[in-house]
């Protein structure tokens, strides 16, 4: 056996979080662009490294539940960190909401969409793209929006489903759809401008809040890094960031 370790094991054990280490984050896909950032301060503060995988969060829901190996959870709702738990395979007291997410209808064409969202009710328009609403909130918010407006009907045939947030953008982005629901920290710039394109913010009385929600996962239990990235995402710098690309922060 190495004769050093003893002495790393002990280190470890009696330093905790001082030993730099991974943790393994799943983080929805609407929230790639501000936990890069988040990610990015975590290790220069901390010395651990956060790696990050996106995607949709009802999919996460069945890799974990498969037994990934990953140690937190940053979800696009509240339903996946809760179901979670009731299954054990989450820690009740680390779940919170970190985030309240924003829906916006978007295209890549500059003059397609004004502030009426006139375009939601043109027979021309070929292909609307959201989310999968059985794996992605911001899918589900996306047809609670359509209901409400009472243009279900009149879109059916002609949606697009991405399975995921970022893949939505994607068929936007890519032309493959005139419009699409996609989350406000995908497009939307400082001032409440699209960066590209035109959006219509969709008004929040038209669907549930967006509430996000994180939760240490089974795998994390007692890591270090796990609970100092917990910990960084309260910091005065991860705030911002979150505010930054557009989210609205919980009550206190």
């Amino acid at each position: 056996m190495w004769r050093g370790a003893g002495i790393a094991v002990a280190l470890w054990f009696g330093a905790g979080s001082c030993l730099a280490a991974d943790v393994q984050v799943a983080v929805a896909a609407n929230f790639a662009a501000p936990m890069k950032v988040i990610a990015a301060d975590f290790e220069r503060s901390t010395g651990h490294r956060a790696v990050l995988s996106f995607g949709a969060s009802g999919r996460f829901y069945a890799q974990i539940v498969a037994g990934a190996p990953f140690e937190v959870l940053l979800s696009a709702d509240a339903q996946v960190p809760e179901r979670l738990v009731a299954q054990g395979l989450a820690l009740a007291d680390t779940r919170r909401t970190y985030a309240l997410g924003r829906l916006v209808l978007w295209s890549a064409d500059a003059g397609r969409i004004d502030d009426q969202a006139r375009v939601l009710r043109d027979p021309h328009v070929r292909r609307l793209a959201l989310a999968n609403p059985k794996l992605a909130p911001y899918g589900a918010a996306a047809q609670q929006a359509l209901h409400a407006l009472g243009l279900e009907t009149a879109w059916q045939g002609r949606l697009v489903m991405g399975e995921s947030i970022a893949q939505t953008h994607q068929f936007v982005a890519s032309g493959n759809a005139e419009i699409g629901f996609v989350a406000w920290s995908q497009v939307m710039g400082e001032g409440g401008r699209p960066r590209v394109g035109s959006a219509w913010p969709v008004p929040e009385t038209l669907h549930a809040p967006i509430r996000q929600d994180l939760v240490l996962l089974a795998a994390g239990r007692g890591h270090p890094a796990a609970l100092a990235l917990l910990d960084h995402l309260r910091s005065p710098s991860a705030q911002a960031t979150i505010v930054r690309h557009g989210y609205r922060l919980p009550p206190p």
